[in-house]
């Protein structure tokens, strides 16, 4: 039996921290950064729960987890039926415990945090989907009837991989579509070994082809074959593409060598594993002095990588403050800890090289903030003649991604907007097209792996709907 612990003593309890690799011996490899949870940490944090009638912290969540519920089970000692729990909603439980931002989401409608001591439910939900892994514990199979309609998924981030496992939990005979070699989308590509190990990756895409989930690699929709032409062979879609094509500033040098596009510097780690060569064949050049131009978690990942691979320093240049910075506060302070140098309110405005073409410096412009803008944060503004050089030999571009047009290109009707993102029905992810669906960063730009998972979960449902009720692309 549970050992019962009264309120007031649950709310006197800290929140338990996440033991972590220290930040020397960290930077020296790729291994993961925090360690998880202890069988008996775990509970200790449960137990600080005060399973409230009216659980606020599940209004944040996007993947509708039953929070209190798993938690109880957690102090029960009753790890496997936690775990199921999870995955009556969650079909990536690892993946989201991991790199959800909680803090702005479940934690943040948490009552303790009031006193700024919420209960850690990432790390708790962390910690199940661990255990499960660890003990060979495994979902339930969907004992229903197949349907006959089929469904294609277009890209196999956690929007596509949400949306293919709760159709084929409802019967749908589902295909998933993945252009690169490995399934993941960001997951595989974007993440860094070191904050989502990509075996759980595979571990969890492998439980949802567990439910019947057909996944094919190497298939470039849009150039393999049209949205048009599997509108012929499906009865609904949805697009979970990504928003893969890099971003840049547009200022003089970015076509010197050794500036990389985030995307492509963290897909030549991460998928293709470049931080092993020569164990395997992709090679990496990685300067003494590196800077990455953004603040976000992408940028965070890519001066932490660039340390990793052997940068000397590495910086982080952003235009605006400390407290305007998008990345998770968590990846900050791994960042600080790790030696990432902070250029605050400074923006790059040239890339300076030598005769052979290769990077040297960066001349940059100090700003200060203004008034707040549409995001509403304050808008930085240059200060006339702050001009300074940064000595780098090699550069980042961290600053956002946008739309690869190849999908839209190849379906008729679906419309996009001015950025190349598709136009949606927020309530159902319907397109303007009747039985395409579509969520992700694709829909929303770059975003979080959680909002990019409750598009899936909100998609999942419109097409069963769509398909319930006779609908099918087929028949037109």
């Amino acid at each position: 039996m549970a050992k019962v612990i009264p309120p007031k003593e649950r709310m006197k309890r800290e929140q338990v921290p996440m033991p972590e690799q220290d930040h020397e011996e960290r930077i020296r490899n790729f291994k993961e950064v925090p360690l998880g949870y202890t069988p008996e940490q775990a509970v200790y944090e449960a137990q600080r729960c005060l399973q409230c009638k009216n659980p606020k912290c599940m209004q944040g969540c996007p993947a509708e987890i039953n929070i209190p519920q798993f938690i109880q089970k957690i102090v029960e000692e009753d790890f496997a039926s936690a775990y199921l729990e999870i995955l009556k909603t969650d079909n990536l439980p690892a993946i989201t415990g991991r790199v959800c931002p909680q803090e702005e989401q479940c934690q943040k409608y948490c009552i303790l945090e009031k006193q700024k001591k919420p209960i850690a439910i990432g790390r708790l939900e962390r910690f199940v989907a661990d255990w499960a892994r660890e003990n060979n514990i495994h979902g339930e199979l969907p004992a229903l009837t197949p349907k006959k309609k089929k469904v294609v998924v277009v890209g196999s981030g956690p929007a596509g991989l949400t949306c293919a496992a709760d159709l084929a939990k409802l019967g749908y005979q589902v295909d998933l579509f993945e252009a690169l070699h490995r399934p993941g989308g960001v997951l595989v590509y974007g993440i860094p070994e070191f904050r989502l190990p990509k075996a759980i990756v595979e571990y969890e895409i492998k439980e949802i082809e567990r439910l019947g989930v057909k996944v094919i690699t190497n298939f470039v929709v849009g150039a393999t074959v049209s949205v048009d032409q599997l509108a012929k062979e499906y009865d609904a879609i949805f697009l979970a593409n990504g928003a893969g094509a890099p971003r840049f500033m547009n200022i003089p040098g970015e076509n010197l060598n050794e500036v990389y596009s985030a995307n492509e510097f963290l897909t030549r780690s991460n998928l293709m594993k470049a931080y092993a060569f020569p164990e395997y064949d992709t090679p990496i050049k990685i300067g003494k002095r590196a800077a990455t131009i953004g603040a976000g978690n992408v940028a965070m990942d890519s001066a932490r990588t660039a340390l990793r691979l052997g940068a000397e320093k590495s910086y982080i240049v952003y235009r605006r403050s400390r407290q305007e910075v998008p990345a998770r506060e968590e990846e900050v302070h791994h960042a600080e800890e790790e030696g990432i140098i902070f250029h605050f309110l400074t923006l790059p405005i040239r890339i300076l090289g030598d005769d052979k073409g290769k990077v040297i410096g960066m001349e940059c412009l100090k700003m200060e903030l203004g008034e707040p803008d549409e995001s509403g944060r304050r808008r930085p503004i240059p200060i006339p003649g702050s001009n300074f050089l940064l000595e780098v030999d090699m550069v980042i571009d961290a600053i956002g991604t946008s739309a690869n047009p190849i999908i839209a290109r190849s379906a008729t009707g679906v419309k996009t907007n001015k950025w190349g993102y598709f136009i949606i029905d927020d309530d159902t992810k319907a397109t303007t097209r009747a039985g395409v669906f579509a969520g992700g960063d694709i829909v929303r730009g770059s975003a979080t792996v959680i909002s990019a998972v409750g598009d899936g979960k909100v998609a999942a449902r419109a097409i069963d709907e769509f398909l319930s009720s006779g609908g099918s692309l087929r028949k037109r």
